[in-house]
């Protein structure tokens, strides 16, 4: 079954952000656009140019009122010490919430039980918590923050516009669709 149109379950965790540990629950992706980004783990190969990309971006996501939550199997501690010892990890300011109990991941349905770590899962939740946007992606493919930053503004506008859809390569500022039967066969 899938999670698009699904409310995020319920969880509570701790999470590392801008020096501090703090709480983090469902609660928090309501009220705002919020993108979960499920990672493997921590002091790992692909993952650090992920989240540095995400970085790189989160002033832009933050524009948008988007907050970011970066999940993966670690603890709240681990993601400190990454945090500390890599200049990549280092210019993270979003949230780095630890799952060790795996209830996050299972939650999303992203948690590779053998392995005890989550798949590179993508998730992007409306203000009421709310999914909207679900990505995949096997261990060896990173993910590209400008992609998902042109997905979450998509998502946004078809929100706020109601009876319009966004075509592919759909960017801010393009002509969007109106579905209707004058359409059908014409495209």
């Amino acid at each position: 079954m899938s999670l698009i149109n699904t409310a995020v379950k319920p969880f509570s965790a701790q999470a590392y952000k801008s020096g501090k540990f703090v709480p983090v629950s469902d609660a928090d992706l309501k009220g705002k656009w919020s993108v979960v980004f499920f990672y493997p783990a921590d002091f790992t190969f692909v993952c650090p140019t992920e989240l540095e990309d995400l970085a790189n971006n989160y002033a832009e996501f933050q524009k948008l009122g988007v907050e970011i939550f970066a999940v993966s199997t670690d603890t709240h501690f681990a993601h400190k010490a990454w945090h500390d010892t890599s200049e990549a990890v280092k210019k993270i300011g979003y949230f780095m919430v630890g799952d060790p109990t795996h209830a996050i991941c299972r939650n999303f349905e992203v948690l590779i039980e053998d392995a005890g770590l989550a798949d590179r899962g993508t998730f992007v939740v409306d203000p009421q918590g709310v999914i909207q946007i679900v990505e995949i992606n096997a261990g060896g493919i990173g993910r590209d923050a400008s992609e998902l930053l042109r997905k979450v503004k998509a998502a946004q506008y078809v929100a706020a516009h109601p009876g319009e859809v966004c075509p592919a390569h759909w960017h801010e500022g393009d002509a969007t669709l109106a579905p209707s039967l004058d359409l059908v066969g014409k495209i």
